[in-house]
């Protein structure tokens, strides 16, 4: 199946809401210098989905780690 997501190799993500992009994006940062990745991670996070849809999903992400 060669959809637009497989092309682009959105299907080696983590699940939305797991944590696993966050982590990987807070790694990357950290990688690059960055003083506090988890709050830069944070920050791009709300920008692209918004204050609501992150709250839910750092909520799901901190219920399915615990």
């Amino acid at each position: 199946m060669t959809g637009k997501h497989k092309a682009r190799g959105d299907a080696a993500k983590a699940a939305l809401g797991s944590g696993g992009r966050f982590k990987a994006l807070s790694k990357k940062l950290k990688a690059k210098g960055v003083k506090d990745p988890d709050a830069l991670a944070a920050s791009i996070g709300r920008k692209k989905y918004g204050a609501r849809k992150m709250a839910a999903m750092s909520a799901a992400g901190r219920t399915s780690t615990a």
